[in-house]
């Protein structure tokens, strides 16, 4: 399961996971791009650790907005969160949202860093993390 940093500068730094269910105290303060839907369930792990903000598959959505029902969850604490289209990315494969992945939905605190709907996440992170 891969778990890799894949950007780095004076804005932070992006870890690639395949899953949420690895993020450690480590990865404190950085942008994860993890695989995981972006549920209820994902969000949790997600609030463990501090982190600049978080990116999911949106997993088609799903019923009741249950793909994307960490975003309202993590904007409560104000960090920053995002899901790819399951389209754009594949759920468990953290590298192909990496260079294949198109943000779907993003919450406000992620609009506030400049994060929105249509951005490629591997253009926009890099961007992020370099200011």
């Amino acid at each position: 399961m891969l778990k890799k940093e894949v950007a780095k500068g004076a804005g932070g730094r992006v870890i690639l996971m395949d899953s949420i269910t690895k993020v450690t105290k480590e990865d404190a303060g950085a942008i994860v791009v993890c695989a995981s839907h972006g549920g209820t369930s994902s969000g949790e792990f997600a609030l463990e650790v501090p982190l600049k903000a978080v990116i999911f598959n949106d997993a088609g959505v799903g019923k009741d907005n249950a793909g994307i029902a960490a975003l309202e969850m993590l904007q409560k604490r104000g960090v920053a969160a995002a899901t790819v289209a399951h389209t754009s990315g594949r759920i468990g494969d953290s590298m192909d949202m990496w260079e294949n992945g198109v943000l779907s939905h993003v919450n406000a605190a992620g609009q506030a860093t400049g994060l929105a709907p249509g951005a490629r996440v591997r253009t926009v992170l890099t961007q992020l993390v370099s200011r």
